[in-house]
């Protein structure tokens, strides 16, 4: 499946500082960046960060002056996701996780799955089919928080999105965390380009490592599982942050577009009798 993604980002400068972004597709097994572009203007140097911690692709620019400027960047992503029957998507073994795995079974910022461990059990212990498991949670969230913009901030927790019953996609996102991880099913933040959201918009997913596959789920329903360009991936928001920026900037305007260049692309929302798991990795 091909996608032709977009970001315009802009921003004022009160002070010399630097900015880093985390926009760019990831190029991964099954994901292929086949054209991209990233400018400025006016002109900043940007320099492309590698991490031995983590894939994700990391743009710096260093701004040495007071300045407004404006960020462009397209690209051209052959992406492939795969449907798993259900039946084999069971809990891996702890024995048998890769070490890269592990992090993700921890309570982390954003996702307090030590404070939640009670109430997941309680709510969703009693089902044997991991997959089943992670759809209920899925489900419960979606009936039970209301998607509101505006309505959380940077500070949000899990654990608060339960109490205020209210949040975004990234909340969404942290509390499907925190539940997994309380039920002993390592999970990670997933940030990407995606299409049919209105309005358009970065957005925020979840992946559970199922049967040895990552697979993905939305309990926002607000996207198709199987259009999505994968940005980042992480712990929480802390690890895939778009913009993290040092001195005083200000972002003023964001537009981003995401649409299928395929004509063959068949959208695919999720529903809770589907019999498959869709993974990316």
């Amino acid at each position: 499946m091909k996608f032709r993604i977009a970001a315009e980002m802009e921003y004022e400068v009160s002070s010399p500082g630097t900015l880093i972004l985390n926009i760019q597709a990831l190029k991964t097994f099954n994901q292929h960046v086949l054209e991209e572009s990233f400018s400025t203007y006016p002109f900043l140097e940007a320099e492309e960060l590698s991490s031995e911690q983590s894939e994700n692709r990391l743009l710096r620019l260093n701004i040495p002056e007071n300045c407004t400027f404006k960020i462009s960047y397209n690209a051209l992503v052959d992406n492939s996701c795969k449907f798993i029957d259900k039946e084999i998507l069971t809990d891996v073994p702890i024995k048998a996780l890769d070490a890269a795995v592990l992090p993700y079974f921890y309570p982390s910022r954003y996702c307090q799955s030590d404070k939640l461990y009670r109430m997941a059990n309680n709510k969703f212990g009693h089902i044997e089919n991991s997959y089943e498991k992670v759809v209920a949670i899925t489900e419960w969230i979606q009936r039970n928080v209301k998607y509101l913009s505006g309505s959380t901030n940077s500070h949000t927790s899990a654990y608060d999105t339960v109490t205020e019953q209210a949040g975004v996609c990234r909340d969404f996102a942290h509390l499907g965390i925190a539940l997994c991880r309380a039920l002993t099913i390592p999970a990670r933040y997933f940030t990407g380009y995606a299409v049919e959201i209105n309005p358009p918009d970065f957005h925020a997913c979840f992946e559970a490592y199922l049967g040895g596959e990552w697979i993905i789920f939305d309990a926002t329903k607000l996207i198709p599982l199987n259009g999505l360009v994968k940005i980042a991936t992480g712990r929480d928001a802390t690890d895939t942050a778009v913009a993290s920026m040092f001195g005083n900037i200000i972002c003023t305007r964001v537009n981003i577009s995401c649409y299928s260049a395929d004509e063959q692309f068949q959208p695919f929302y999720y529903h809770p009798s589907g019999s498959s798991g869709i993974s990316y990795s």
